[in-house]
C-alpha cells in the first residue's frame, strides 16, 4: 500500500478530525490522552470493530502519525492485544523500553500496562486482535496450577520468521479473517471459544514470560508421592474446612516437608494451591448457566466465608469480579 492510497477496508467509523477519532476510541476503550505527531492539515481516519464474548477485532486506518496514553477506568476491559501491522507500524513504551510491531514482527501487550502508544507511518493500517485477559488468566491457572496476579511480563515482540512466531501469527490471522465483516466465527461461539483458548495456550507456552521457567523444568519435575497424596486429599475434600495440618497428616509427612515439597514441585505453597482449586471450582459454578445458587451460596460451598476477600482474590486471578462472570453467563 503506497502513501496516500485509499485504505483496503471499508470502515464503520471514519472522519477527518483528530479529535473525533479520539472521542470514538475513548468511548470504546477508556479515557484517551492523545496528540498527533507533527502537523497534519487533515487527519483522515477509519475504524471498525468486530466484537464477541472472547475477543475484539479492531481495524484502524490513519494518514498521519499520532501517539496516545490510555487511562483505564473501572469500566475498561483488560485484554491481551496482538498487533498485526498491514502498513506502517505501532509501538508501545514501558518507561525507557520500547517495543514495536512492523514488517515481519507482531506486537503483544496487556492494554493496562504501557505508558504510551505511538502509531507509525503514513497511511497506516493496523489489525489488533484483543483477547479477553480472563482467557489468559484461565490458561495460566490450568497450565501452572498456581495463583497468579500482577504483570505476566510477556516478551512483547514476536518474530514471524521463527516457528513459534509463524504458528501464533497464522492462528491470529485465521481468527481475524473469521471475525472480519461479521464473519462466521461471530456466529459460532463454541468455535470462537476453542480458537481463542488455543491461541492463549500457544502464547503462554511459546512466548517468554515471568513463569516460563516452570515450563522449562516441568517435564523433569515429577512430584513425589507425598505431594501427589496431598493433592488427591485436597481434591477429595475441597468443600470441607481442611487445614494444612490435616493435609500433611493425609500425605504422611510433616507440615514443613509438605511446604518444601509444594514449593519445589508446584512452585507455590500448599495453602495457595488449595486456594486455586477452590477458586476454580467457584468459577465453574459461576459459569454454569443451569446453576441457581446465589453468590453467597457458592462462596460458602467452596470455603469462602468473607465475600469481599473472595471477590478481591477472584479479580486478581481471573481479571474480573465474580459478579461480572455471573452477568456474562446470564446475558448469553
Amino acid at each position: 500500500m503506497t502513501e496516500n492510497s485509499p485504505p483496503p477496508f471499508s470502515f464503520r467509523f471514519s472522519g477527518s478530525s483528530f479529535d473525533n477519532m479520539v472521542e470514538t476510541l475513548g468511548g470504546a476503550f477508556g479515557a484517551f490522552d492523545a496528540e498527533p505527531v507533527g502537523r497534519a492539515k487533515d487527519f483522515h481516519w477509519g475504524l471498525d470493530f468486530s466484537v464477541c464474548d472472547k475477543a475484539v477485532l479492531l481495524t484502524g486506518y490513519h494518514e498521519a502519525e499520532f501517539q496516545f496514553n490510555i487511562e483505564p477506568t473501572v469500566d475498561t476491559s483488560e485484554y491481551l492485544s496482538i498487533v498485526v501491522p498491514r502498513s506502517g507500524g505501532m509501538g508501545v513504551t514501558y518507561g525507557s523500553r520500547i517495543a514495536e510491531a512492523g514488517q515481519g514482527k507482531l506486537l503483544l501487550y496487556n492494554n493496562f500496562e504501557p505508558d504510551s502508544v505511538i502509531m507509525h507511518g503514513q497511511s497506516n493500517v493496523i489489525d489488533e486482535l484483543l483477547i479477553n485477559w480472563p482467557v489468559i488468566l484461565q490458561t495460566i491457572g490450568q497450565t501452572f496450577e498456581m495463583p497468579f496476579s500482577g504483570s505476566l511480563d510477556l516478551l512483547p515482540e514476536l518474530d514471524l520468521s521463527k516457528p513459534e512466531g509463524r504458528l501464533i501469527g497464522n492462528l491470529t490471522e485465521t481468527i481475524i479473517s473469521g471475525m472480519r465483516d461479521d464473519g462466521p466465527l461471530l456466529q459460532s461461539p463454541i468455535a470462537m471459544a476453542h480458537m481463542t483458548q488455543a491461541l492463549a495456550d500457544l502464547v503462554v507456552r511459546l512466548v517468554p514470560h515471568r513463569l516460563s521457567h516452570f515450563l522449562e523444568n516441568g517435564p523433569a519435575l515429577i512430584a513425589p508421592r507425598h505431594v501427589r497424596r496431598a493433592i488427591e486429599f485436597m481434591h477429595a475434600n475441597i468443600d470441607q474446612p481442611i487445614t494444612m495440618t490435616k493435609v500433611a497428616e493425609a500425605a504422611g509427612v510433616s507440615s514443613r516437608a509438605l511446604e518444601t515439597g509444594f514449593r519445589a514441585f508446584r512452585g507455590t505453597s500448599p495453602a495457595a494451591y488449595l486456594l486455586t482449586l477452590r477458586l476454580r471450582a467457584a468459577r465453574q459454578d459461576l459459569l454454569d448457566p443451569e446453576s441457581k445458587d446465589t453468590m453467597k451460596a457458592i462462596c460458602l460451598k467452596w470455603g469462602f466465608f468473607h465475600f469481599g476477600r473472595f471477590s478481591a482474590v477472584y479479580k486478581n486471578t481471573y481479571g474480573e469480579y465474580p459478579s461480572d462472570t455471573r452477568k456474562r453467563v446470564i446475558r448469553r
